[in-house]
């Protein structure tokens, strides 16, 4: 059969899309050389043409630069093409990336959507609401076990409160008297300065001691006096 019908060709792949515009683009940079080659030409022409005098030899320098210059417009529409060729592809590759990129997306919304339903199955909202009403009661509990801890002992329950504040007024007097009778010591207030004058007594210096000078100038020292 083979022999006859031949075998059939492995077809190659279709190019994608950035093999394509690979290859355009080389086209694009040659087309580029030659345009730019052929500027040089034509400044070379318009020299020539501003150097020669009007006349047969001028004109033929004219022809071959308008030759080059055709030549020069061929390529550049030849180039704008390859741009617009290159530009169609990168929109179509842009698509093909956004379409890519929803694809994933929706895969990871329809992955993570399943494991949220295998979550929600674990928990229910009874289960909570119980939950949070097993924990307001155990804070009530251990506020009750609080409050009994600190239960104060000795204390009569039947004291009155205006009384304590009686007390209370009263200790506050007490301690503003003492404040003003300690802000000065018991030795210097008024009453005490003839008693320690009294205790002191102490003996007058004799007049011929005042001021007295040794032999050197300095104060004498006063001999003891009995």
């Amino acid at each position: 059969m083979r022999r006859v019908f031949g075998a059939k060709k492995n077809q190659d792949p279709p190019p994608s899309i950035q093999d394509a515009t690979e290859k355009i683009n080389k086209r694009g940079e040659t087309v580029d050389e030659k345009i730019k080659r052929l500027d040089v030409e034509l400044t070379r022409y318009k020299e020539q043409i501003k150097k020669t005098r009007p006349g047969p030899a001028q004109e033929a320098v004219k022809a071959r630069a308008m030759r080059v210059l055709k030549q020069k417009r061929m390529y550049e529409g030849q180039r704008d093409m390859l741009y617009n060729q290159t530009f169609n592809l990168d929109q179509v590759a842009f698509a093909a990336e956004g379409i890519k990129d929803a694809q994933q997306t929706m895969s990871a919304m329809k992955s993570a959507n399943k494991e949220l339903k295998g979550m929600m199955k674990t928990v229910k909202i009874q289960d909570i609401d119980n939950m949070q009403d097993e924990m307001m009661d155990l804070m009530d509990v251990s506020t009750e076990i609080q409050e009994t801890l600190g239960r104060s002992y000795n204390i009569p329950d039947d004291i009155d409160e205006e009384d304590l504040m009686g007390e209370l007024d009263a200790l506050e007097a007490d301690m503003g008297t003492e404040t003003e009778s300690d802000t000065m010591p018991s030795y210097l207030q008024p009453d005490k300065e003839s008693d320690l004058d009294a205790e002191i007594n102490l003996p007058a210096v004799p007049p011929n001691r005042q001021n007295a000078e040794d032999e050197l100038g300095l104060p004498a020292v006063p001999s003891r006096i009995v």
